[in-house]
């Protein structure tokens, strides 16, 4: 294969999978004389193209295994026909992969490499974006996963449509990823602004697989997404860190909060480590942001290899990115059926000017919105700060667990004293009054009970 990354598209299938049968439905050879526009060469063009690939048009697709088990259709480009170019052909095949993952409930793969719509087809190539969109709203509807693989290079219509409109989006490292090909973009622009990293840090990836890992994690991803029965049984929250022994629980408001801002307390890593027995991160909102502060992603539950998505604060004052970064991965589980754990570990949302310019008011709201909407079953586990709307946008409702080591307030003590126009030293009574202890929240029905510590033989060796 290929050192440089841009394999052909037999080479590109033959990274996920090895018994790969290409189909060949719904083609119809055009009979017109170089092209629907009549572009003078394009026959010759066409028939060079050929010659050097062995491939009729930029695009094969067909069936193959993933993980051992998992039946997909693949959907993979030959840059070296014409740059993987869309024309109409193209398209009759992209929509013919599409209907025949929905009608079988295939996950669909596309292994991306284009640089866009074939120009010696003018218009009638860059409407076959809009079959495309259509086709994938289609496969959406019918709750059949799709999982892009974006290859070097991928640009213009396919990445705005194909690429980027997918569930689930992987990135080779160092691929050209962007709407604006290299010959097309100005001048003075930055080339890190247009590659598969710049992408992953500005949220419009969910990852970047080197190609060795590729084949587990496009198969764990097929698995996790593939229609199966919907399970209304929520999955039940993990235990408290660190294992083993009884820890007492606060005896006031004040050691509540002190011990939940411990920085020697469980993280949220932690929790999902010792949770899931294999995880994949799902990142950023789409629009540009990512918040550090957000992980989110899926995994299979070390206790029953169940696949659960999950969304989990770090204790740092979440983003506007964060919240809508959180809203898309419920929505995703929703679609897919999936249970969600999230973890509640925030001091508040963030209020500087930043996130205020950001949007911070909106995207709190399209988290508690995908919240609330949510058909599948949600489970929450407050493992350190719950500052008030910020951490109760991801609290699920009537199924929220608390830690001893946690605490959930309207207001921040501070806040609330500050407020009130009380002195600094009765900051520790105005926590009292709040009633934010884990035994507080248990008894004020805010949380269905505290977990209790983990035991020691419980802990699950990752894959």
């Amino acid at each position: 294969m290929a050192e440089s990354g841009r394999w052909t598209a037999r080479e590109a299938i033959a990274l996920l999978c090895d018994d790969f049968t290409e189909h060949t439905r719904g083609e119809e050879p055009s009979g017109e004389a170089d092209g629907p526009i009549g572009w003078e060469g394009y026959d010759a063009a066409r028939a060079r193209a050929e010659q050097a690939t062995g491939s009729t048009e930029s695009v094969l697709w067909g069936e193959g295994t993933l993980g051992g088990d998992r039946r997909c259709v693949l959907l993979s480009f030959e840059f070296a026909f014409l740059g993987g170019s869309l024309s109409r052909r193209a398209g009759d095949r992209l929509e013919a992969a599409y209907t025949h993952a929905r009608e079988r409930g295939l996950p669909l793969v596309s292994l991306i490499a284009t640089g866009g719509s074939r120009m010696q087809e003018g218009m009638v190539a860059l409407g076959q974006l809009q079959r495309a969109a259509r086709a994938g709203v289609l496969l959406r509807e019918a709750g059949v996963p799709h999982i892009a693989v974006v290859r070097d290079p991928t640009t213009g219509g396919g990445w705005a449509t194909l690429g980027a409109g997918a569930d689930v989006i992987l990135a080779l490292p160092g691929a050209q990823v962007a709407f604006a090909g290299s010959r097309v973009r100005p001048q003075d622009a930055d080339p890190a602004a247009y590659t598969a990293e710049s992408q992953l840090a500005h949220g419009h990836v969910d990852a970047v697989v080197r190609p060795e890992r590729l084949r587990e994690t496009v198969g764990f991803w097929a698995r996790a997404l593939a229609p199966g029965v919907f399970d209304p049984q929520p999955v039940p929250p993990p235990d408290a860190l660190p294992p083993g022994g009884e820890t007492p629980l606060p005896r006031t408001g004040w050691d509540a909060v002190l011990r939940a801002r411990d920085t020697r307390r469980a993280p949220a890593e932690a929790y999902l480590d010792r949770y899931f027995a294999r995880r994949e991160p799902l990142g950023g909102d789409r629009g540009g942001g990512v918040d550090p502060g957000l992980l989110c992603g899926a995994g299979v539950r070390a206790a029953d290899g169940r696949a659960v998505v999950y969304v989990a604060q770090r204790g740092t004052a979440t983003r506007p990115a964060g919240y809508r970064t959180a809203a898309r991965v419920i929505r995703l589980a929703d679609r897919f059926g999936l249970p969600v754990l999230t973890l509640v570990d925030t001091p508040g949302a963030a209020n500087d000017a930043a996130a205020e310019r950001a949007g911070a008011g909106g995207s709190i709201a399209e988290a508690f919105s995908a919240m609330a909407a949510a058909r599948t079953p949600l489970t929450s586990l407050l493992i350190g700060e719950g500052g008030s709307g910020g951490a109760l946008a991801l609290a699920a409702p009537g199924n929220t667990w608390a830690t001893p080591d946690s605490y959930f307030s309207v207001i921040a003590p501070e806040s609330a004293a500050a407020i009130l126009k009380r002195s600094p030293d009765r900051i520790p009574r105005t926590a009292d009054q709040l009633r934010l202890r884990p035994q507080d929240l248990v008894e004020l029905g805010v949380v269905r009970g505290i977990v209790p510590r983990a035991a020691p033989e419980q802990a699950a060796a990752p894959e």
